[in-house]
């Protein structure tokens, strides 16, 4: 137990920087795989099949693939085609196409799930698509997908360890290059294993806190509680 104390001491401010770079990994992806992910779902909504063939062959394919097959091809095969990316760029290029292909179906799924005929009620009153995009469909879909997306995000806290393979200096990185100086591994696993959860468990939590504010019933309450005081006052 001693030697344990010692090494977190030792080691954890080095294990916290890849921390970081983790949580700015994970972070970065998830907003731009929420975005592709939300025009790919449009895209294979599309009546066009030229538009919605291509796509959902793109999401099969990341689908179907192992992350970390998807990685190495990206920083080791495309220097062939001419394209290098740096280890972190590659790494975030792999995490958000795939995260994108797979919120696609979130989004695709959430997308269909509003009810036609306020589409057809918002057209009826003169909205552009974009609008019914932007006034209906979007904060429907959008408040339905929440909890879905905040599970995706602690699974890519989780999944960033795999960024490791083509040397990004991440979290589990660090632990390999600690182990590698004091041949300790597992004193140095298991302070990786507590920073992980407390990590996915302090993201969990604030999806949980964005989840209930964004309610409708607890969006009406709050908007209602200064009329109460108000009238409270009043008497």
């Amino acid at each position: 137990m001693y030697n344990f104390f010692l090494e977190v001491s030792e080691h954890l401010p080095f294990l916290l920087k890849g921390a970081a770079v983790t949580i700015e990994l994970s972070l970065v992806s998830m907003l731009l795989g929420t975005f592709l992910g939300f025009f790919l779902a449009i895209g294979r909504l599309s009546s066009h099949r030229l538009i919605r063939l291509p796509l959902n062959v793109f999401v099969e394919v990341m689908r179907d693939t192992p992350l970390i097959v998807q990685l190495l091809l990206i920083y080791f095969s495309l220097p062939a085609a001419g394209i290098v990316l740096s280890a972190f760029c590659a790494g975030l290029a792999g995490l958000t196409l795939n995260l994108a292909a797979y919120l696609s179906e979130v989004f695709r799924a959430a997308i269909s799930a509003v009810d036609s005929g306020q589409k057809a009620a918002a057209v009826s009153l003169g909205m552009s698509p974009f609008s019914v995009y932007r006034r209906v469909i979007i904060p429907q879909a959008g408040l339905a997908s929440l909890p879905t997306l905040g599970g995706y995000f602690i699974a890519l806290l989780k999944d960033c360890s795999l960024v490791s393979f083509i040397s990004v200096n991440e979290l589990l990185r660090h632990a390999t290059i600690v182990i590698s100086d004091t041949f300790d591994s597992m004193n140095t696993y298991i302070m990786v294993a507590i920073i992980y959860f407390v990590m996915s468990f302090i993201s969990a939590r604030i999806i949980y806190h964005i989840e209930q504010r964004l309610t409708p019933a607890n969006r009406r309450a709050s908007f209602n509680l200064p009329l109460t005081m108000d009238k409270e006052a009043a008497r």
